[in-house]
């Protein structure tokens, strides 16, 4: 079974169609994906996300709607990981940014012995497109050098479309502490010190208008949260290999936003 962990902070308006193109994506690919039940945690939304959620609940995509009354990406992501019981979960952003079509292939490297997948806008293969002005941008590119240190040998952090064995996720990510936008790359330095097998794919990737990330108020956040992790991670970190390359990676168009909720 796999289980698909939807963070969602005030996303009537897009969450729809994202449940919508999942369940059509789910029951063309039933016999690779099997049994398939989605997770919306509602990040304390002032809007009708839960209620969206909940019509979106059928017997072809069962969703459950969990909340999280601690605000950030990060604790939505977390509250829905140690929720979950398959032995396959995955997260992606409630906006469909990134294209379904790379599930089949997540799905496919995990049966395979990689412990975490990761969709990677930033290898050949992969089709991106942004729109984002130059201050942000800059900011992306000095981002991603700081991460990188952080998780060596992945080159994209912060995609929203992220696959795990259960167990391995399960026991690593209630060690989590980063609540904001950065939380992607602390879960990966705690996945490695696990000895975790890392393989990253391409995707399709859209940037979707909506995204909830606002550089003048979030960005500063996200670097005192790299900061943090790096400091931390010397708790716990200890020799493991680093993440296997899955394809050739190609330098990132420099205006991808760090993440967001979508």
């Amino acid at each position: 079974m796999l289980q698909i962990v939807i963070p969602a902070y005030n996303e009537e308006g897009r969450l729809p169609r994202t449940l919508r193109d999942l369940r059509r994506h789910v029951a063309a690919h039933r016999g690779v994906l099997g049994r398939v039940e989605v997770l919306v945690v509602d990040n304390a939304s002032t809007d009708r996300t839960a209620e969206v959620a909940r019509a979106a609940d059928s017997s072809a995509l069962p969703v459950r709607v969990l909340r999280c009354a601690r605000r950030g990406k990060g604790a939505a992501v977390r509250a829905g990981l140690l929720a979950s019981d398959a032995d396959l979960v995955c997260f992606m952003d409630a906006d469909g940014a990134t294209g379904l079509d790379a599930m089949e292939e997540a799905w496919r490297r995990l049966l395979l012995g990689a412990d975490v997948v990761i969709g990677s806008r930033a290898l050949a293969g992969s089709d991106t497109e942004a729109r984002h002005c130059r201050t942000r941008s800059a900011g992306a590119a000095a981002y991603r050098r700081l991460a990188g240190r952080l998780v060596p040998g992945v080159a994209d952090t912060q995609c929203g479309f992220k696959f795990f064995r259960g167990d391995l996720v399960r026991r690593v990510v209630g060690e989590m502490r980063t609540g904001g936008f950065s939380f992607d790359v602390e879960l990966l330095v705690l996945l490695l010190a696990a000895g975790a097998r890392i393989e990253e794919i391409p995707v399709t990737w859209t940037d979707v208008p909506g995204s909830t990330f606002v550089p003048a108020r979030h960005g500063a956040g996200a670097f005192v949260e790299l900061a943090s992790i790096a400091w931390r991670r010397r708790a716990f970190e200890r020799p493991v290999p680093a993440a296997a390359p899955a394809a050739t990676a190609v330098p990132l168009p420099v205006a991808l936003p760090l993440g967001g909720h979508g």
